[in-house]
């Protein structure tokens, strides 16, 4: 069975987006990057856009994009994400299955998540790992080990994550500071690849 770990890089990312915009579809890719030993490290997340309905010419070149800067750091597009407009609603998207579909298509062991909304505040890991069935739908992880539990193959790097990007929101604000690919196509000044004005200085 392959695992999974976030890096702190990549969860923060993946929390701001979905905090920066608590009552809208949110979604992005995950870089990262396979080893021998079937483990897949998640080392960083490229948000796409904030209003989203359908594959769109926009989410297509956002996907190329972000595909073109992982390859840049020797990495490769290996997840998706989304957060929902519903905090009660953690079924991936169609369009998010159609995303994640073709990342697998270029990368096997690809992985997606949908934050649970009623969990993001709470201090707990609101993500919700879907794999991908023999028929290429998308569904929760069947594994008998809860995600993000010590003997779950979906692991943080992390386990005191949860908290600091919850005190990030709510003491810093530092999500007020990320920026996706819709808001750069508003502001070009946005660097939504990289965000590293919203991150701790030392990731």
């Amino acid at each position: 069975m392959v695992s999974y770990t976030f890096s702190s890089k990549a969860y923060l990312k993946l929390f701001f987006h979905a905090a920066k915009h608590p009552h809208r579809p949110v979604n992005g890719v995950l870089l990262g990057q396979k080893s021998t030993d079937a483990s897949v490290s998640i080392v960083d997340a490229v948000p796409l856009l904030h209003h989203w309905t359908n594959l769109s010419p926009m989410m297509e070149i956002g996907l190329d994009l972000a595909g073109q800067y992982a390859e840049s750091l020797g990495l490769k597009v290996v997840g998706y994400y989304q957060a929902c407009e519903r905090l009660d609603e953690t079924a991936l998207a169609p369009v998010g299955e159609k995303v994640a579909s073709k990342i697998q298509s270029s990368f096997k062991d690809a992985v997606a998540f949908v934050v649970d909304g009623q969990r993001v505040g709470l201090g707990e890991v609101a993500l919700i790992p879907y794999e991908s069935t023999s028929t290429s739908t998308w569904r929760p992880n069947s594994a008998q080990n809860a995600a993000f539990t010590p003997d779950s193959p979906y692991k943080l790097a992390d386990s005191r994550l949860p908290e600091q990007a919850a005190k990030y929101v709510r003491e810093e604000q530092r999500h007020e500071q990320f920026g996706d690919f819709d808001d750069h196509l508003e502001d070009v000044s946005i660097d939504w690849l990289r965000n590293d004005k919203c991150l701790p200085g030392q990731l």
